[in-house]
């Protein structure tokens, strides 16, 4: 596929950069530039032509590795599991905690010294 080749985008994708493009032309930009910054914009909001590529043929070695693959993300999704807490919250560290409550510890000593004072 040669560079600038708009086959692989939908035809909603199409028609969102003919209105960008049009946008900028009736701000005054020149057409070439219209239609870079249309194109540039559909890319970023959708990250490219979305059309999908022909259907290949699996073998059965791929579908092996994407079962392994996906027995691999469930170990992990149940790893991440139990590193959180009950309440669905991600543990904290007991260091963090420590620095918290000393300096809630400092700022209750400087309270009681204004009171005496």
């Amino acid at each position: 596929m040669p560079r600038g080749d708009k086959s692989s985008y939908t035809a909603k994708q199409k028609r969102e950069a003919r209105h960008i493009e049009q946008s900028y032309e009736d701000r005054g930009v020149s057409a070439k530039e219209s239609a870079r910054r249309a194109w540039a914009t559909v890319n970023r909001q959708d990250g490219g032509g979305k059309k999908k590529a022909a259907a290949k043929k699996k073998t059965t070695s791929t579908k092996r590795s994407a079962t392994k693959t996906s027995a691999g993300a469930r170990k992990k999704s149940a790893a991440k599991k139990t590193s959180t807490s009950r309440a669905g919250k991600p543990a904290t560290k007991k260091s963090t905690a420590r620095k918290s409550t000393t300096k809630r510890t400092a700022a209750r000593k400087t309270a009681a010294r204004r009171k005496k004072t």
